[in-house]
């Protein structure tokens, strides 16, 4: 509802995700909702925000995280975050979903993902109808694949009559198993269980083969490999409903990464080779990545001082998800607004929510980024409940330096 004093940012570029290009100019909001953006006066009875030599932005819509963590969401501009089904209490549930929509508010906001099955375990089909109306936006598979064809149809068949998106987990277990690691001379030689890549690409071709059938629509969380992009890209132009994310880390790092043991670097699935880095870095820039996820999953010393085989997987990544994917703007990879499509626009069209764009009547949900900011990552200091970092110590560029939700600035 729009309502309350108005709100005028001013002389910032203007990074709206349906646009080509950014633009000066000026954002209005009165109350929660914006009013307007472009080229356009200013109302005297406006309160005037100068967002002069900064970007302005619609705040992140993080797709796929696996931990509330309010400081963390703030600091990288997160105002609304995807909550993965894996949760001490699994997500399988109408009243954890309605519990887990109220975690945040009113400053930032949690969109659960429904477990796809009873206790992710892949055999029986969960409520997913009552969790949607318990405020479940999408419905996921979790850390895992559901093995089972017959299982998985049905769920692909039940999600689409709801309008619900699948979020997939992309690795066949068979192959994969207890792997912890690539198939590759990193692996060899560390003597780390390992898989093949072709695990990935397996896992897609099944679940594409669904969605043809079903006419559902699937995200795949995270797609690593030059096979895997191969198969989303076929499908995308075959018109099938299916979309993709990726990671930070699997867009800058390789499984060189893991050279030396770091347990930050376990990841799941695992860093992969350089060659299907450069694919990512391609499929980001032809558009067949639709999402960039943080995967925020913090872990403490109990998780990760561990041999590297032992470790749980996972990166407190939300802090380090903007300033590092602002270098893909960088090295003209893509510009500032496929960014934000990337970053908010998409992933909150995938779930069906309102957020991530400019349009008159979106809700006021807006971040003010000064995109040359350098500072240097730091495991230590991290606001997140853990600093599981692969890229501590790196000096990057790209601060948060105001966040609104909801019309309301904080911090």
């Amino acid at each position: 509802m729009v309502s309350g004093t108005k709100i005028a940012i001013t002389g910032g570029l203007l990074a709206d995700p349906a646009q080509d290009a950014p633009t000066q100019g000026t954002l209005l909001i009165a109350g929660d909702t914006i009013l307007a953006s472009g080229a356009i006066d200013v109302p005297s009875d406006a309160d005037v925000v100068d967002a002069s030599d900064l970007v302005v932005a619609p705040g992140l819509v993080d797709l796929g995280v696996f931990r509330t963590d309010k400081p963390a969401f703030h600091f990288g501009g997160i105002t609304r975050a995807a909550l993965m089904p894996d949760q001490s209490s699994l997500l399988d549930d109408v009243g954890l979903i309605r519990e887990a929509t109220r975690n945040g508010k009113p400053d930032f906001w949690v969109h659960p993902i429904a477990a796809a099955t009873r206790g992710l375990a892949g055999a029986e089909m969960a409520e997913i109808g009552l969790m949607q109306r318990a405020g479940a936006k999408a419905v996921g598979t979790g850390r895992s694949w559901i093995a089972d064809s017959g299982v998985m149809h049905r769920v692909l068949s039940y999600a689409s009559g709801l309008g619900l998106t699948v979020i997939s987990h992309a690795e066949d277990a068979g192959l994969a198993g207890r792997a912890v690691a690539t198939n590759g001379e990193t692996a060899t030689r560390l003597g780390l269980p390992a898989a093949p890549a072709c695990a990935e690409a397996m896992a897609i071709a099944r679940d594409i083969a669904l969605v043809r059938e079903t006419g559902a629509a699937i995200h795949f969380r995270l797609v690593t490999t030059r096979a895997g992009f191969d198969l989303i890209r076929a499908a995308k132009n075959e018109g099938l409903r299916v979309t993709c994310g990726i990671s930070p880390a699997h867009l800058f790092l390789s499984d060189n990464a893991v050279s030396d043991y770091r347990t930050f670097a376990r990841l799941s699935p695992p860093l992969r080779s350089e060659d299907d880095r450069k694919a990512a870095l391609a499929a980001v820039a032809d558009g067949t990545i639709d999402v960039i996820t943080s995967s925020h999953d913090p872990r403490g010393p109990e998780d990760k001082r561990l041999p590297f085989a032992d470790a749980a997987p996972g990166v407190a990544g939300a802090e380090t998800l903007l300033a590092l994917s602002l270098n893909l703007v960088r090295d003209g990879v893509i510009g500032i607004n496929a960014l934000m499509r990337l970053l908010s626009a998409n992933p909150a069209r995938i779930l069906g929510v309102n957020a991530g764009s400019f349009a008159a009547g979106s809700p006021a949900d807006v971040i003010l980024v000064d995109p040359d900011a350098p500072w240097i990552v730091d495991s230590n200091r991290m606001a997140a409940a853990a600093g599981n970092t692969p890229f501590d110590k790196l000096p990057v560029q790209g601060r948060v330096r105001r966040v609104m939700k909801g019309g309301v600035f904080y911090g």
